[in-house]
């Protein structure tokens, strides 16, 4: 009896943590808008990083770390707007049929911006580009497999 009630517990939790992603959206344009509006955040505050990596502008150690301060954080943000269900946008239907995959791929990135923001916290350029290349190389192997142009 106590396995049953035990079981009748796990499930109902399971129901009620995976609630929240689904019924974060009222609509799935919101969904599609959400990441968007993340990813979106997350090219700006990159590109900055990037455009001083490149020799674009010139080189700002504070707001290097700033802005990657911030794409480390706006990097665990999008993946609420993939919830089942909210198929669209850019985003090919393969993200729903290769979740594992699209997971390996966020994990990915968020890690790639941790180092990127612990690279800038450093101060050395040189760190800062090489890292600039593998983030940007992580950003466009999931938009390679998983975003329609």
């Amino acid at each position: 009896m106590t396995i049953r009630l035990a079981s009748l517990v796990l499930a109902a939790a399971g129901t009620f943590a995976a609630l929240p992603a689904s019924a974060q959206f009222a609509k799935t344009e919101d969904a599609i808008h959400y990441r968007q509006s993340a990813m979106f955040l997350q090219s700006q505050h990159f590109g900055r990083i990037a455009a001083m990596a490149n020799g674009r502008v010139p080189f700002d150690a504070a707001a290097a770390q700033a802005n990657a301060d911030l794409v480390a954080t706006i990097s665990k943000l999008p993946w609420a707007g993939f919830a089942p269900g909210t198929e669209g946008g850019k985003a090919k239907p393969e993200i729903w049929k290769e979740q594992a995959k699209f997971k390996e791929l966020s994990d990915k990135l968020q890690a790639e911006t941790e180092k990127l923001a612990s690279a800038a916290k450093g101060g050395n350029l040189d760190a800062i580009k090489a890292q600039v290349a593998q983030t940007g190389d992580t950003c466009k192997a999931c938009h390679d497999t998983f975003r329609s142009r």
